[in-house]
C-alpha cells in the first residue's frame, strides 16, 4: 500500500507511521513524506501514472505561492485533479461548519477529520474504514453537516464569506476588494443574512454574535 502523508510537523507524520505499523491487522505499507505546500505539488504532478492508495493531508500548511498553492484545500483540489483514484483523507483544526461543509462540497474526501475529535490511536480504525471504502466524518464534522444541510438553501458561498470575514474583523473595504462587489452589493446581502438570522436591527456584531451562536464561525 503507497501512502502519502502531508503535514508540516514531521513529529505527526512519524506519529501517524509508528501507529499505522502496530495496527492489527498489519497493513504492508511504504509511506512518502511532504512537509510543505510545494513538496507536496511536485509529488502531486509527477504521480500521475501511479496514483497513491491514500493520502494523509493536513488542511495548514506553508503555501507555495508561485503555483497558487496556499494550503491544503488547493492541494485537496490537486489530487482530485492528478490522483483520482487515490482515498482523501484530511485533518484540520478548524472547527467552522462553513470551513467543513464546503470541504466536504469541494473535494469530496474519503475521510475528514477534526483532530480534536480523536486520538492518534483512534486513526488505526478511522484508517481501515476508510481503506475498505466507508466515508469517515469525525463528529464536528457531522454536527457541521447536519447543520448547514438545515441552513444551505438560503446562504450561498457569498454569503458565507462575508460572514466569516466579519466574524474576522475585516473590514467593509477590504471584503469588497475580496469579493470584487461593491459597497451597496454587500450591504444588500447583509440585510438578508439579518432576516435569515432573524435580527430586526443591529450591525455587523449582530450577525457575528447569530452565526457564532449557530456553530457556523
Amino acid at each position: 500500500m503507497k501512502i502519502l502523508m502531508i503535514d508540516d510537523h514531521p513529529s505527526q507524520i512519524h506519529a501517524y507511521k509508528t501507529i499505522l505499523s502496530c495496527s492489527e491487522p498489519k497493513f504492508d505499507f511504504m509511506v512518502t513524506e511532504a512537509y510543505d505546500c510545494q513538496s507536496a505539488y511536485e509529488i502531486i504532478v509527477q504521480s500521475e501514472t501511479e496514483d497513491f492508495d491514500m493520502i494523509f493531508l493536513d488542511r495548514s500548511l506553508p503555501p507555495y505561492k508561485e503555483k497558487n498553492i496556499m494550503s491544503g484545500e488547493d492541494l485537496a483540489r490537486l489530487v482530485r485533479n492528478h490522483l483520482p483514484h487515490s482515498k482523501l483523507l484530511i485533518m484540520t483544526t478548524h472547527a467552522e461548519a462553513f470551513t467543513l461543509f464546503n470541504m466536504i462540497k469541494d473535494y469530496h474526501p474519503e475521510g475528514l477529520l477534526v483532530k480534536s475529535d480523536f486520538t492518534v490511536e483512534q486513526l488505526i480504525d478511522v484508517f481501515s474504514r476508510i481503506y475498505e471504502g466507508e466515508i469517515f466524518y469525525s463528529n464536528t464534522v457531522k454536527s457541521a453537516m447536519k447543520e448547514m444541510n438545515s441552513r444551505n438553501g438560503y446562504l450561498d458561498r457569498c454569503d458565507q464569506q462575508i460572514i466569516t470575514m466579519l466574524g474576522q474583523g475585516i473590514s467593509m473595504k477590504s471584503i469588497t476588494k475580496t469579493l470584487g462587489l461593491s459597497r451597496s452589493a454587500i450591504s444588500r446581502r447583509k440585510a438578508q443574512i439579518r432576516i435569515y438570522f432573524g435580527i430586526d436591527s443591529g450591525g455587523d456584531e449582530e450577525i457575528v454574535a447569530k452565526a457564532r451562536e449557530a456553530g457556523l464561525i
